[in-house]
């Protein structure tokens, strides 16, 4: 590589195309309200209005004046920055394969989107106690109890029954799915989405390491999410990337700053899972 032919721009762009692919966590999020975000600190203005009232109506009698919507705000604050650097040195750039810079930039996006997944996880200290559902040691048998009363719950608070649901769990308790053999697809299945295991009543199936886990008497807890895509709102920013030549190095090094934050928005529409799976 040459810093004549870095282009930012388009390095920029390859960086958030693989960051899209690596995503599991955030792709399952409301991503509507990226705004326009310059720096850490800065806030997306989330807007809702207030609910629609229905009434009897009866001819030839006039109607009550209407009501007047009002708007709600939610702020999301982009509170995260994680940052990448790295060189390589003129004499192994002379010896690499060309796709050296595709690769590390293909491992930089890895990186940045796995850091950016553990915290979407890490608001299931934010989720209600109310919708929070403990499960001890689940087997196979005991998936589709499970399943049927996380659905009810959230049909319960008016998540509309045609609505797909995203569960997300830690490859433990995917194990525990997949023998229960009630999945429709399998994860050969070109058609599914990276991370994704299969399709169950409304349910789509995501596995990842990045869901968080916590020691209670002897056991491990995965704190697994089963949520629609508007529960929780993510908004990004790849602020820069940076071609430059190390003061005290012959090398071409590469730098990033990814900014971004996420927030529940819609609580009634996520629960956390608490799962200790059986040995």
């Amino acid at each position: 590589m040459s810093l004549s032919y870095f282009m930012p721009t388009v390095w920029s762009e390859t960086l958030f195309r693989q960051l899209d692919r690596e995503y599991v966590a955030v792709k399952n999020c409301n991503r509507d309200y990226e705004g326009d975000i310059k720096s850490l600190g800065d806030t997306v203005k989330i807007v809702g209005i207030s609910p629609i009232s229905v009434f009897d109506y009866d001819k030839n009698t006039d109607m009550d004046p209407p009501a007047e919507l009002t708007d709600s705000e939610r702020m999301l604050v982009i509170n995260q920055a994680k940052a990448f650097n790295f060189a390589v040195d003129d004499v192994d750039r002379a010896q690499a394969l060309p796709n050296l810079m595709k690769e590390a930039m293909r491992l930089a996006a890895s990186a940045l989107a796995n850091e950016a997944d553990k915290y979407v996880f890490s608001l299931h200290r934010n989720i209600p106690a109310a919708n929070t559902k403990t499960v001890s040691g689940l087997d196979a048998d005991g998936v589709v109890d499970m399943l049927l009363d996380v659905r009810q719950k959230l049909l319960e608070h008016d998540v509309p029954g045609n609505e797909e649901i995203i569960l997300e769990v830690s490859p433990a308790v995917a194990s525990k799915i997949i023998k229960a053999k009630i999945v429709t697809d399998t994860d050969n299945s070109a058609a599914l989405d990276k991370g994704c295991v299969g399709t169950f009543l409304g349910f789509k199936i995501y596995v990842s390491n990045n869901v968080f886990t916590e020691q209670s008497g002897g056991n491990t807890i995965y704190k697994c999410f089963a949520r629609t895509k508007r529960a929780i709102s993510f908004a990004e920013q790849l602020n820069e990337v940076e071609a430059y030549r190390p003061e005290l190095r012959f090398a071409d090094a590469v730098k990033g700053l990814h900014l971004y934050g996420a927030k529940i928005v819609y609580p009634q529409e996520i629960m956390l899972l608490n799962i200790s799976v059986a040995n």
